[in-house]
């Protein structure tokens, strides 16, 4: 983070006036930004080595984020979303000291067992920029996984510096552009993305912490509006944000704003069936691939260069082969280790398969560990198949298994508002459905067979993890609850 604060200071200096970040009618310009970072310094410097933040998005978040790289810190971000099981994981794996919440997380992080306190806490005693430590700060990310112990990524100064630099010239970043910030700061994609890169810049950052509460509610309102509000030039999306935001502009027969020049899409598999409508509607959609172990962003489709079903060409510090099938990383995003591990050295085999084309595109295939042998011998990728199949408004999850039987299969679990609809639709209607949403697809990777389930069945039966993705082997293992063998004899 030496070279985000650096960048802070400069901007402080040279354009004081200028917005840094907003958030509906607060603003806080360079230089406020500056003074704050080094006021909350001063606040912070007296706490424990490692600190977890647990709390929402807001401007204070950012802040806390700044002064604890800039008294050198370790930070662990905590995603909202995790159980109390999880968070106190990582509080005892992580050996987090110090928890940094919000009026809205106090009620949790009091029942963490440790010390804590709220954001926004201001020192009268600053602390001089020239006693900045950040290149000694560093930072613990804590991936889902598909067990119930996530395990911690460990970055340091170099991986988010040369990350945020080489994403910067990626995407073409300038000063006098406005990105729009709806992705939780707890996300080391929406970390770089939205704080470290802008700042690098100096550009604007406009946020909207209310689009994802809204939007797991099945609600795509309050995203529709922060983007005809804010009007940005650049945003990062998730696929299920643009699958919801596509349906919404088509329902209302509207266009998205013409101020929008770069929306990355990334985290889960892309269907280019998505990407295509985004683009009809204006949204210029450009899809990414990346993975924590590496700093979040491997590869991303540079402006102008769209080449369908790819992630683009990986970043300028970044190398990509393909070995036996798998995407491996070289360069210096790629992490000091998990926590308790080894470090490996610059070179991150990924799980991920993948192909590289003969220009440097790259295209994402799917997880190694989870690639499907139906009975005729063919292999399918499961991500694919799911991604396509959510991209319809209605549906929340879909999960692609193998029956008892060798059949390919999908379970399917409606948004709490659709379940009615999807559940009235019949039977040959929403296999209708499955086969118009992967038209495209090669016929071995249809389906044969679906049934319908809801996502408190799925995480009451911890067959999901709290990010919402399966455990496939529990599943599995529970195939009788919709795919008997009579059922399948039939």
């Amino acid at each position: 983070m030496r070279k985000v604060l650096d960048a802070l200071l400069y901007h402080a200096s040279d354009r004081p006036d200028a917005i840094a970040f907003a958030e509906k009618n607060v603003r806080l310009t360079y230089k406020m930004l500056a003074h704050r970072v080094s006021n909350t310094a001063g606040e912070f410097s007296g706490l424990p080595q490692t600190v977890g933040i647990l709390a929402e998005n807001s401007l204070d978040w950012i802040v806390a984020d700044l002064a604890l790289a800039f008294c050198g810190k370790t930070t662990i971000p905590f995603p909202t979303f995790f159980s109390t099981e999880q968070l106190n994981h990582i509080i005892h794996d992580g050996g987090v000291e110090h928890i940094l919440c919000s009026e809205m997380t106090e009620a949790v992080a009091q029942k963490l067992g440790i010390a804590y306190s709220r954001l926004g806490a201001l020192s009268a005693t600053p602390v001089p920029w020239e006693q900045c430590k950040a290149e000694s700060a560093s930072r613990i990310i804590y991936t889902s996984g598909t067990t119930g112990a996530p395990k911690g990524v460990r970055l340091g100064d170099k991986q988010i510096s040369a990350s945020a630099c080489s994403l910067v010239d990626a995407i073409g970043a300038r000063e006098n552009e406005t990105y729009l910030s709806v992705l939780p700061f707890s996300l080391l994609l929406e970390q770089i993305t939205a704080i470290a890169a802008p700042l690098l810049v100096g550009a604007k950052v406009g946020l909207a912490p209310e689009v994802t509460p809204a939007l797991a509610k099945g609600d795509p309102s309050p995203l529709v509006s922060a983007f005809e509000l804010v009007r940005p030039n650049v945003s990062v999306l998730v696929p299920s944000m643009l699958a919801a935001w596509t349906a919404a502009l088509t329902a209302t027969k509207k266009l998205a704003p013409d101020s929008l020049r770069y929306v990355a899409v990334g985290g889960a598999a892309v269907p280019e069936k998505l990407v295509e409508g985004a683009w009809h509607l204006g949204i210029p959609a450009y899809v990414g691939y990346g993975l924590s172990e590496c700093c979040s962003v491997v590869s991303v489709t540079r402006e102008g260069n769209r080449v369908p079903n790819s992630v683009g060409t990986p970043l300028a510090d970044i190398s990509v082969e393909i070995v036996d099938g798998e995407i491996v990383v070289h360069g210096d995003t790629v992490m000091n280790g998990y926590l308790g591990g080894k470090n490996p050295n610059g070179t991150w085999y990924t799980g991920d398969l993948g192909e590289l084309d003969h220009d440097g595109t790259l295209r994402v295939l799917g997880r190694k560990d989870s690639v499907l042998v139906t009975a005729n011998g063919r292999n399918v990728s499961p991500e694919w198949i799911e991604a396509a199949i959510e991209s319809h408004p209605a549906i929340s999850r879909a999960i692609t298994l193998l029956d008892s039987n060798g059949v390919l299969s999908v379970l399917i679990a409606p948004i709490p508002e659709a379940d009615e609809h999807i559940n009235s639709l019949g039977e040959k209607s929403r296999a209708d459905l499955i086969c118009e949403l992967l038209s495209g697809m090669p016929d071995y990777a249809i389906p044969a067979r679906h049934a319908l389930t809801n996502m408190a069945e799925l995480f009451s039966g911890a067959m999901l993890n709290a990010a919402g993705e399966p455990r496939r082997k529990i599943i599995a293992n529970n195939l009788e609850k919709w795919f008997s063998p009579s059922k399948a004899e039939k």
